[in-house]
């Protein structure tokens, strides 16, 4: 099953959930700004995308550059603001298995989910 973790609110996440409701495959939408991940979810998601934690960071989100921006952060750190500000993770995701992507791209989308 393919789950997408959604921000309502923001245009890029609205399309690539649209799409995946065209699709007809069967999914479970994630409102992460009402339940977010946990630090284990949220490394085994990082671990998934094959990125450093930073990558997934919103880093031009005024929490970010306010708190975090010229602070020296380990991964560990960098998961924690994302966890206790879920606004900081970059959206939307889409996980099927083994699998994640950052769905900004409806074509890559596509493929991801074929």
């Amino acid at each position: 099953m393919i789950q997408i973790y959604h921000n309502s609110r923001c245009g890029k996440s609205r399309n690539c959930l649209a799409f995946v409701e065209n699709s007809k495959k069967e999914f479970k939408v994630i409102n992460y700004l009402i339940n977010p991940p946990s630090f284990e979810e949220l490394t085994v998601i990082i671990e998934k995308l094959n990125i450093k934690p930073i990558e997934l960071v919103r880093q031009k989100e005024k929490i970010w550059i306010e708190n975090f921006k010229d602070q020296i952060m380990n991964d560990d750190q960098i998961i924690q603001a994302m966890i206790s500000n879920p606004i900081l993770i970059e959206r939307p995701l889409v996980i099927m298995g083994n699998k994640a992507m950052i769905g900004r791209d409806l074509e890559k989308v596509a493929e991801f989910i074929s």
